[in-house]
């Protein structure tokens, strides 16, 4: 009678750990979907300008709220994989030419070169000389994506190639991209201004190129001259706060940390 007793009580419990696996389930889903994340909208840190007060005119979409897609949209893991594996449905293909420039060393630069597909709406003529982020070149997805509604609205698109990153393009000198070295970002700079002589130049930079473009704006004021402005996009600013950063466990920093580093390292080997 007791063995029969005990064997009725097991659904029960089988019941309860079927509950308790799908509430760690759900728990898990929540977090790693970032689903009780509140929207709200950005917050401007800026100095009160003429330039600032432009911007926030021409930029509504600065004030308004983000509504990121139903379910996947708060989590920027997911956005990150998506986007970055996958790109848009139908991510653009513009056409461009690829300059090839010796450096002094010997190190052979290259950008490609995109012309506008329509007038500026100034009636200007006005280029966007653009640094991808780190390892990245012309022909990533969001440098494509870019450059393509660049094109649409008037902009002629320069775009840097980081030494070493592309794969079809081998090394003439014992040395690839560094994070501080902005040579092959000022040459390919000098290009365009010495072959559109009346151009005016929008300077933008991605993450690492970010800090480039930065750094090469503030090396000289000459060259400053013909810029009009520079944007620079998720820009890192400290760069040991930044490795103690990626050491964490949280958010999954490692796991990034992990995949960075051994994209340089297949950069690196595959110029050995």
């Amino acid at each position: 009678m007791s063995a029969i007793l005990e064997t009725s009580e097991l659904p029960a419990v089988f019941d309860g750990v079927k509950l308790a696996a799908v509430a760690a389930v759900l728990y898990v889903i929540v977090r790693c979907l970032n689903l009780k994340s509140p929207t709200a909208p950005p917050e401007l840190i800026y100095q009160d300008s003429a330039l600032a007060r432009f911007l926030l005119k021409s930029c509504p979409l600065l004030t308004k709220e983000y509504i990121p897609p139903l379910i996947w949209g708060k989590s920027g893991h997911i956005q990150t994989a998506l986007y970055g594996k996958m790109g848009r449905v139908r991510s653009p293909h513009p056409y461009g030419l690829r300059k090839y420039l010796t450096m002094p060393d010997g190190a052979t630069a290259t950008f490609d070169l995109f012309e506008p597909r329509s007038e500026h709406c100034t009636g200007e003529d006005v280029t966007m000389v653009i640094c991808p982020g780190i390892a990245n070149h012309s022909e990533k997805q969001y440098i494509r994506t870019f450059v393509d509604y660049a094109q649409k609205n008037g902009y002629r698109c320069a775009v840097l190639n980081h030494l070493g990153a592309l794969p079809n393009i081998e090394l003439t000198s014992p040395r690839m991209f560094t994070y501080g070295c902005t040579w092959e970002f000022s040459a390919m700079v000098n290009y365009i201004k010495k072959t559109y002589p009346q151009t005016q130049l929008v300077v933008v930079g991605f993450s690492l190129g970010g800090n480039i473009v930065c750094k090469y704006l503030g090396e000289s004021q000459a060259n400053q001259e013909r810029v009009l402005c520079c944007v620079s996009v998720c820009q890192g600013y400290s760069a040991l706060r930044a490795q103690e950063t990626f050491m964490q466990w949280d958010h999954c920093r490692r796991f990034y940390n992990f995949l960075m580093a051994d994209n340089m390292k297949k950069i690196i080997l595959s110029h050995r």
